[in-house]
């Protein structure tokens, strides 16, 4: 699959029924384009099956509620959903993005309690999230935006809004010739990279972020149980940044960016060592099972 992502061929699933790629389209008042009253999944199919799929779906849901509004679907028929969708493509290994949004209507204003809920599900081809980086290490700049307070935003929530100061991040991130951006949160914690929970390794022990004002990802999740399974200690905690000196090494974790070894963060570098490697391989293999 090729060409711009609203020019290809193929189908995407739209309010209950799959559509031509190409006509899926909402009008220019959609309260989500305006308001960002939107809330979203990114998911991978590895052999035709996505991974966690169920939790994805649930954790769509719960984003959903989070800013006020229901998705009018059920569980079982947005898993039934995405298994459509997925068969249409005629993809094994794939990308899931499902949406769900305030759609246009009688509201147009920031209130949009009157204006129907829409959802979509696409599927296309997308390798590694960083490139190369999945062998010599991604190049981290550090952000000047910080993850917010949870008492000014649904924190915890997967919505569209959110991620402008991440989309900021990583412009300037790519600009310095990095691939991506770690960000602070607002008391000046390490939080995590764009779109993507981080980890540090130091004499053998795991260090990651206490997830108090991000979102707890559930490729984050995955990889605490693979690495408590192993006997190895987890600590979630606050990191200061001057901390960073001091780890090992380095990864990130997310659907898209999987398991992806860092090899700097602005003046700090880490080895891509046999603890991320093992991840890495060992989580490729799960998804894989």
């Amino acid at each position: 699959m090729a060409g711009g992502y609203d020019d290809r061929d193929g189908h995407i699933w739209m309010d209950g029924k799959l559509v031509p790629w190409r006509d899926a389209n909402v009008h220019i008042l959609t309260h989500a384009m305006h308001y960002a009253s939107s809330v979203f999944e990114g998911e991978r199919a590895y052999n035709g099956k996505i991974f966690k799929s169920r939790e994805h779906s649930e954790r769509l849901k719960r984003s959903a509620e989070m800013i006020d509004f229901t998705i009018p679907y059920t569980i079982d028929e947005i898993e039934a959903a995405k298994a459509e969708v997925l068969e249409a493509s005629g993809l094994k290994d794939a990308y899931v993005r499902a949406i769900a949004w305030r759609g246009a209507g009688e509201d147009m204003g920031v209130a949009s309690s009157r204006n129907p809920v829409r959802m979509a599900i696409a599927v296309w081809e997308w390798g590694a999230y960083y490139g190369d980086a999945k062998m010599k290490g991604a190049k981290l700049d550090i952000s000047k935006w910080k993850r917010p307070s949870p008492e000014t935003i649904p924190c915890h929530a997967k919505a569209a809004g959110l991620y402008m100061i991440c989309t900021m991040s990583k412009h300037a991130a790519e600009a310095k010739g990095c691939s991506d951006a770690m960000m602070y949160d607002h008391r000046g914690y390490v939080a995590e990279a764009t779109g993507a929970n981080i980890f540090f390794v130091k004499d053998g022990e795991v260090h990651t972020p206490d997830p108090e004002c991000f979102l707890n990802g559930i490729t984050r999740q995955t990889v605490i149980g693979m690495l408590r399974d192993r006997g190895i200690s987890v600590h979630e905690r606050h990191i200061m940044p001057e901390e960073l000196a001091g780890f090992e090494e380095c990864w990130l974790t997310g659907t898209a960016a999987e398991v992806t070894p860092v090899g700097q963060i602005g003046e700090y570098t880490f080895k891509v060592g046999a603890l991320t490697r093992d991840i890495a391989e060992s989580y490729e293999k799960l998804v894989r099972a």
